[in-house]
């Protein structure tokens, strides 16, 4: 079918417009944009800069995406956003293009609903179906994993790494790695648990949930230390997938600390 385009939006000619597109009013994209299928930008988009938008993605009013990052040491120099399929970006969002010293890319897989007022800053890499409630913000340099739910709020530092299947609890200030399946919260977040009811939501079955559970109590029991508790966890449940992929995720934390529960003493 043929694109649908607002005689008010302004479209640079340099623009690479996939089928079926619609722009609406008051719309902005610029020279060096890419819009995929089916696309749709609602009103009052601006996008701008080597920015790629995955087919079927709808953004709303106000989103300002691919606009220079929000980083002292920025240049000028050509760096991109990649945007997935089928995302669903709200009004007010913002999304920046990598920077130099971070790779040059920012990065978002497919499936994600980024809620009004949500912010993705430079260099940033998230997965599918993550979901972005209102006024969360990712520092530069965060990575999510799949199925991924930060609360309404919240806050990620730079560098943070958050596991597939977390969640993140509305107003959570997220300092430090969260494993995946994790359930974290606070204004200084700690880890409360796991993310039950998303594991059970995703179809994962009672022994895969039983087996979570337990190897939860042993990574972050009273005794001994993280690392010796690490190597009795995995040695344990060398065999389970869930289990080893947390594993992996803190074998892969190099210098950055775990998020961890909070204990009485």
């Amino acid at each position: 079918m043929p694109s649908s385009i607002h005689p008010t939006a302004l479209i640079d000619p340099s623009a690479k417009l996939g089928a079926d597109v619609s722009i609406g009013p008051f719309c902005t994209v610029g020279a060096k944009v890419t819009v995929g299928d089916r696309v749709k930008l609602v009103s009052h988009v601006v996008v701008d800069g080597i920015t790629n938008i995955g087919a079927d993605t709808t953004i709303y009013p106000f989103a300002a995406i691919g606009l220079r990052p929000q980083d002292l040491k920025f240049n000028g120099e050509e760096t991109v956003l990649e945007i997935g399929a089928k995302n669903q970006i709200r009004e007010y969002v913002t999304m920046h293009p990598g920077t130099e010293g971070g790779g040059g890319l920012t990065k978002i897989g497919a499936n994600g609903l980024y809620m009004v007022g949500a912010h993705v800053a430079h260099d940033c890499k998230i997965g599918d179906n993550v979901v972005l409630a209102n006024n969360a913000t990712l520092a530069g340099h965060v990575t999510i994993g799949d199925y991924v739910i930060i609360g309404g709020l919240s806050a990620v530092h730079q560098f943070v790494r958050i596991g597939s299947f977390a969640i993140i609890g509305g107003m959570s200030g997220v300092e430090k790695d969260v494993i995946p399946f994790g359930l974290v919260k606070g204004e200084r977040a700690h880890l409360a648990g796991l993310n039950m009811v998303g594991l059970e939501r995703r179809g994962f079955g009672r022994d895969d949930i039983r087996a979570l559970r337990s190897a939860y109590r042993m990574l972050f029991a009273h005794e001994g230390n993280l690392s010796e508790r690490l190597e009795e966890t995995a040695t344990h449940y060398k065999d389970h997938a869930q289990v080893a992929q947390i594993v992996d995720f803190i074998r892969g934390a190099n210098d950055r600390p775990i998020c961890q529960p909070k204990h009485d003493d």
